[in-house]
């Protein structure tokens, strides 16, 4: 089983970018992304459903993220929009969302400037 974590970078406060997290040797019911910065714990940033019709968000990511999947492709996304200089963290995808679980991403960086 392998989380395969990609499209973080730099950006420019308010810009965007698309993260994807590819799965392979099982499918996952829920999904999630966290994210860890210097210097802090993990934390939960998203989740999405199997059918992606129930999603969560952490507080400081709402109307700005957008969790998604492509059960077809066994591929989990995080679109995020309006970055913000706090949003710089290595992001990781895993399957379910309470932090728990043996399945993790690799992590991708993304690192948003002013």
């Amino acid at each position: 089983v392998q989380l395969q974590a990609s499209g973080g970078g730099l950006v420019q406060a308010g810009g965007s970018l698309r993260l994807s997290c590819a799965a392979s040797g099982r499918t996952f019911a829920t999904m999630g992304w966290f994210r860890q910065a210097p210097g802090k714990e993990r934390e939960f940033v998203a989740a999405i459903s199997w059918s992606g019709s129930s999603t969560a968000y952490t507080d400081s990511v709402k109307g700005r993220f957008t969790i998604s999947r492509d059960n077809a492709k066994n591929t989990l996304y995080l679109q995020m929009n309006s970055l913000k200089l706090e949003d710089t963290a290595v992001y990781y995808c895993t399957s379910g969302y309470s932090g728990r679980s043996d399945y993790w991403g690799q992590g991708t960086q993304v690192t948003v400037s002013s």
